[in-house]
């Protein structure tokens, strides 16, 4: 059932220290000792199926003592450890090595140090089980009836196969020193004194005989591609360059970096870059999540996002299928790949469930447009925008205000669509759950700048025609916006309005996303600012997802009071467009502040519980760590911060740095930007940019509406 997709249930049953590893759609979860039991969300997964279940390693039929584990690359850990004793017996002499690595399949080499004066012999045993199960029953601790896995030994190892909903799915396990024993690999040892003993293993899936992008086997060596090691340097060298004086913004940013790099994705040719939603159970394509991270990572990798753009555009909905929720000119929810998609998809490998994904599609375009984004590359791309756009068209054509509104198509599918997509994530003040179809209202804020990008890039493009018709679609929109959403009694606007015309009239953070787009009036985004930052939203750490004086408001829920750092990003941009620059800097001190309880990485989300009672962030229990926006929540943060807007098409970049008192300076190097690579400066209200284009004029002040970018008036 689609429903359990964001529940998130599983995931903390990984044990004290688990250990995860990930590159690609591969990715490694084990125990703190490099141990996978299959009774937890352990394993090895390759296209969202778990191919090895189990992987015990005994010394003389004794488990493991971790002495540490972690990983030392986002796709490379390494586990120390020893022989259990008992709490009487004499200390071990030995220490076991495992260097752990992913490179399409995965490697594991074992160092035996015998630290004894005494020759050492004894037998090592590797204990292998595999179940072929779906990502998301692992993830939800399911076990689904299936085909029994089938054993294959051979003189180097073995392998399991398994056939399942028509597919062929295999593991080869090799290792050239060991001899295959009844459930996995076997290793007689006699280590000198003072001295060691290794080897090495690899494993190889497959599904109907296709391998990994990379293949792990050095038994049988075959082409490879670029391996992760590769990679990493390369994104090192072409992710922009950090000189900050702030201690905890400079180690925030640098991990955020990082992480983007180790949630990229890619396809077997390695020409195209997308980002995945989060690790480990997310390593996929999703609209949504991929289109607003890759927006966020701009100033790191633009690449990213024109990746995304282009794989989105590559499977945009060309029929109607209610399983799916697919409908011609959609952009999908997500991608899967895992070995019960009929299962979970509607016998399809996307799912389409999701409103907003379609106009942040346009949106995002738009954007990149004004990064410099044009020529073949752009008009490759246009019939995918155009495509879009003729499906909200279409899709607001049934409302008498223009409004953008879902309803999933079967019980199955997600009953919330926008970001909040949790089963009772849109709610009434008094706590009451909304029901579809919803007219959610940061969706409609998307659409308008949608019509907006739309508009602009036929203005580039002399097309006067279908510049004022989108021109005129987002002025339509936004008057029917500020009349319907707007509620003046309270001083905030409605988070939505139901199939009956009622609106849900809950106090939340979506209307912080309004201001990001634009579309609210001007003279009503003070009272939006003011109730965005009042306690009963700002718990201190950040703004919540929902008021603490609503009905459904608990701080340890998903969507119902917890604080997500890509929402309080995203409403801080909002802030800032608006010139509210105290309270964005309010948020954006916050997040950095709360970063530092993480260890200097901030989670998907973190419970909102007020600082003033909690001076510690509580931690959400289920949070996914790395998570693509929130990984890019700082890098936003700071550009919003230096007020950073680039509009190659009107021939401008604009900079004008509000930086908070305590961030010192900031220097930014490598930026790509049209074709160029750029640096800026900044500290406090000051600011530089050095390398601009040809022909471009750096403007020393804030970006105004987008609207403001169009030469006619029909958006005011």
């Amino acid at each position: 059932m689609v429903e359990a997709w964001t529940s998130g249930v599983g995931a903390q049953m990984a044990g004290p220290g688990a250990v995860t590893i990930l590159h690609g759609t591969t990715f490694v979860l084990s125990g703190a000792n490099g141990d996978m039991d299959p009774a937890r969300p352990h394993g090895f997964f390759f296209r969202d199926t778990r191919f090895i279940s189990g992987w015990r390693l005994r010394l003389n039929g004794k488990e493991l003592e971790s002495l540490s584990g972690s990983a030392t690359e986002p796709y490379r850990a390494m586990f120390v450890g020893r022989p259990a004793v008992d709490a009487a017996g004499p200390e071990s002499h030995v220490l076991i090595e495992r260097h752990r690595s992913l490179d399409g399949g995965f490697s594991e080499r074992i160092v035996v140090h015998n630290h004894s004066s005494h020759e050492f012999s004894t037998a090592l045993e590797l204990d292998v089980e595999a179940d072929f199960a779906d990502l998301f029953d692992v993830k939800g601790g399911l076990r689904r009836p299936r085909a029994k896995a089938v054993r294959q030994g051979d003189p180097e190892g073995f392998s399991y196969s398994c056939e399942l909903a028509g597919r062929v799915l295999e593991v080869k396990v090799r290792a050239c020193t060991a001899r295959s024993s009844g459930s996995g690999l076997r290793f007689e040892l006699l280590v000198p004194p003072q001295g060691q003993w290794s080897t090495e293993i690899f494993v190889e899936p497959g599904i109907d005989g296709q391998r990994p992008e990379q293949d792990a086997s050095v038994v049988a060596p075959q082409r490879r591609t670029v391996s992760p090691t590769v990679r990493q340097e390369e994104w090192n060298r072409k992710v922009p360059t950090l000189e900050v004086d702030n201690r905890l913004l400079a180690e925030v940013l640098a991990t955020s970096r990082r992480d983007l790099g180790s949630l990229r994705i890619f396809d077997p040719g390695g020409e195209l870059t997308v980002i995945a939603a989060g690790a480990p159970w997310f390593m996929a394509l999703f609209g949504r999540d991929s289109l607003l991270t890759s927006f966020m990572a701009l100033a790191v990798d633009s690449s990213l996002a024109l990746g995304t753009i282009q794989a989105l555009a590559a499977r945009q909905g060309t029929e109607s299928n209610p399983a799916t929720e697919e409908e011609p000119g959609k952009i999908l929810h997500e991608v899967r790949l895992g070995s019960s998609p009929a299962l979970e998809l509607g016998s399809s490998g996307a799912y389409f469930g999701s409103v907003d994904a379609t106009p942040l599609f346009v949106s995002i375009a738009g954007e990149l447009t004004r990064w410099g984004l044009g020529g073949a590359v752009l008009a490759d791309l246009m019939p995918a925008i155009d495509k879009a756009l003729g499906w909200i068209e279409d899709n607001t054509a049934k409302d008498p205000d223009g409004f953008l509104s879902y309803s999933r198509s079967l019980p199955t599918g997600l009953a919330n669509q926008g970001w909040k997509d949790s089963w009772d994530g849109i709610t009434f003040a008094d706590g009451t759950i909304a029901q579809g179809p919803l007219a959610l209202c940061e969706v409609q804020g998307y659409v308008y700048t949608a019509y907006l990008a739309r508009a602009l890039m036929a203005q580039e493009a002399g097309d006067e025609d279908t510049k004022r018709h989108y021109a005129q679609r987002a002025r339509h929109l936004k008057e029917a916006f500020n009349r319907r959403f707007w509620l003046p009694e309270r001083g905030y606007f409605a988070l939505g309005v139901d199939g009956a015309g009622r609106t849900v009239d809950s106090c939340t953070s979506n209307m912080g996303h309004c201001l990001w787009s634009g579309i609210i009036d001007e003279d009503k985004a003070p009272a939006v600012a003011a109730r965005l930052m009042e306690p009963d939203m700002f718990s201190g750490w950040g703004v919540r997802t929902l008021s603490s004086a609503m009905g459904a408001y608990n701080p340890a829920s998903y969507h119902n009071g917890s604080v997500w750092p890509h929402d309080n990003a995203i409403v801080a941009g909002g802030l800032m467009r608006y010139g509210f620059v105290t309270e964005a800097q309010r948020i954006a001190v916050a997040l950095m502040q709360a970063a530092e309880h993480f260890d200097g990485r901030l989670p998907e989300l973190f419970c909102g519980l007020d600082r003033a009672q909690h001076p510690v962030p509580v931690p959400y229990p289920t949070s996914c760590s790395p998570q693509a926006w929130a990984a890019a929540a700082p890098m936003h943060l700071v550009r919003t911060m230096l007020r950073f807007d680039p509009c190659l098409g009107s021939g401008k970049i604009y900079i004008d740095p509000v930086l908070p008192a305590d961030w010192g300076h900031l220097e930014l190097g490598n930026i790509a930007l049209g074709g160029s690579r750029i640096s800026l400066s900044a500290t406090g209200e000051i600011g530089e940019i050095r390398g601009a284009p040809p022909g471009i004029q750096v403007v020393h002040g804030p970006r105004g509406p987008l609207a403001d970018l169009l030469d006619v008036q029909e958006v005011h």
